[in-house]
């Protein structure tokens, strides 16, 4: 197979080139001017359109094996690559939780048979299995996830010594949900007390407040640098957690941090409006930390960029806020937010496109993709600056059907999105035929 795409103004290291990309395979065969003349079955003008690389999404929640009455490989990588999102990293909250390589193996058989995007998977923690986290196949999981809270069963890591013992024996990158969880269960029980026992959405970011995430996180940080550890701190929501991590490029940090969508979309004057649609762990917050992390976006003190992709059914997000489950649906419009934020001047295309695509790849040691690059695997986006995007005139690719931006209208939109060469989203509609995704591969001794 061999494909042209023509005329883009190529974002990666840092520049932006009008430039053309010649597809061979699965591969970029030449990056240059005037490519017309080679041979293709397959010409794409991007004219006045960004060509990025695809994004590297290194937290969502599948929900396979276990959990699909509500989302499953299929629907989500479907979802992914309308959204210009070309790799994924799942995590282990599954049924049964990924606590061992015979479940890692068996999730990546299931990406093989069905994903739409390329894959790879964590391993989980727990208190129980550090023998297994100590003797894995490294080149078989992306990462090691411990929940350091707002988990439950054997995913949550609650034992000081079970603690530590990952922290110091892990030998890949840790990534932590940081929130205090009897901070958390204390703050409700207050909550509750003082009215009545009933408690709406807008108790949400009281009850999972600030002060729980900043114990957590620092705890985490602390950790890492005690134990010498390759930290990554998922989704940070406050202000003040930012103190925690420094400035400058990803390369050579030991410990990292990322931001994801919805916290840098959102704030909590939301909650009126779209309620438990925007219920998530950690909780949305301030107007005034919404701004903060996007300053530390741009500050490069976050480092990535990911989604959290945690999709639950309509019926489920209608309970009663203590009842309705946490997370929301957000691949499928996770770049066009970004591109948006991009309009507003709030980021620069070279930063958006760091974040989701180069520090990903740097930080995993992804193996030849999240850059356009000669040799490389051509994962690829074209998005379209001068068109927008209506949610909720698009057909929702996740299984659940619904999005939390349905109110919104996106000043970008996304026309095409190849994954090993091949288009999976021509804009229009996902082109089944051409699904074939890889396991991610990674650059580690």
């Amino acid at each position: 197979m061999r494909t042209l795409i023509l005329n883009g103004l190529i974002v990666n290291e840092q520049s932006e080139t009008e430039a053309d990309i010649y597809i061979v395979n699965d591969r970029i065969e030449e990056i240059g001017s005037n490519l017309l003349g080679r041979p293709a079955d397959k010409v794409i003008d991007a004219t006045n359109c960004f060509v990025l690389p695809g994004m590297i999404d290194d937290q969502v929640h599948f929900r396979e094996p276990g959990l699909t009455h509500k989302a499953d490989i299929a629907h989500e990588s479907r979802a992914a690559v309308a959204g210009g999102i070309t790799s994924y990293m799942e995590m282990p909250n599954v049924k049964p939780p990924t606590l061992d390589m015979a479940a890692l193996k068996e999730k990546r058989a299931l990406a093989h048979s069905k994903s739409y995007a390329n894959y790879a998977f964590y391993m989980g923690a727990s208190n129980e299995n550090i023998d297994v986290i100590k003797t894995m196949d490294t080149s078989l999981a992306c990462g090691v996830k411990v929940f350091m809270g707002a988990s439950t069963g054997n995913l949550l890591v609650d034992n000081e010594a079970a603690l530590e013992a990952i922290f110091r024996e892990c030998p890949i990158l840790i990534a932590t949900h940081c929130e205090d969880s009897p901070m958390i269960a204390a703050n409700q029980a207050a909550w509750l007390k003082k009215h009545n026992g009933e408690a709406s959405i807008m108790a949400h970011p009281v009850i999972r407040n600030r002060e729980a995430c900043y114990a957590s996180s620092s705890l985490a940080v602390g950790l890492a640098k005690r134990m010498g550890s390759r930290l990554h701190v998922l989704h940070l929501t406050t202000a003040e957690e930012l103190a925690l991590f420094s400035a400058g490029p990803v390369e050579g940090k030991r410990v990292t941090a990322e931001a994801c969508v919805h916290h840098l979309w959102f704030s909590e004057k939301d909650y009126e409006t779209l309620g438990n649609q925007i219920k998530c762990n950690p909780a949305i917050k301030c107007e005034s930390d919404r701004l903060a992390i996007l300053k530390a976006v741009r500050d490069d003190v976050i480092d990535v960029i990911a989604t959290d992709h945690a999709p639950h059914t309509w019926e489920e997000k209608q309970q009663p806020y203590l009842e309705a489950p946490a997370g929301l649906p957000l691949v499928q419009h996770a770049l066009l937010t970004l591109m948006s934020q991009f309009e507003r001047k709030q980021l620069t295309m070279t930063q958006l496109v760091q974040k989701i695509c180069h520090n990903p790849a740097i930080l995993y040691q992804v193996k030849e993709r999240g850059f356009v690059r000669e040799g490389y695997y051509a994962d690829l986006v074209v998005v379209d600056p001068s068109m927008t995007t209506k949610p909720a005139e698009q057909e929702i690719y996740s299984k659940c059907g619904w999005s939390p931006f349905s109110r919104e209208e996106f000043s970008a939109r996304i026309t095409s999105t190849f994954v090993n060469g091949r288009q999976v989203f021509d804009g229009e509609k996902i082109i089944e035929s051409n699904r074939q995704p890889n396991a991610l591969e990674f650059n580690r001794d």
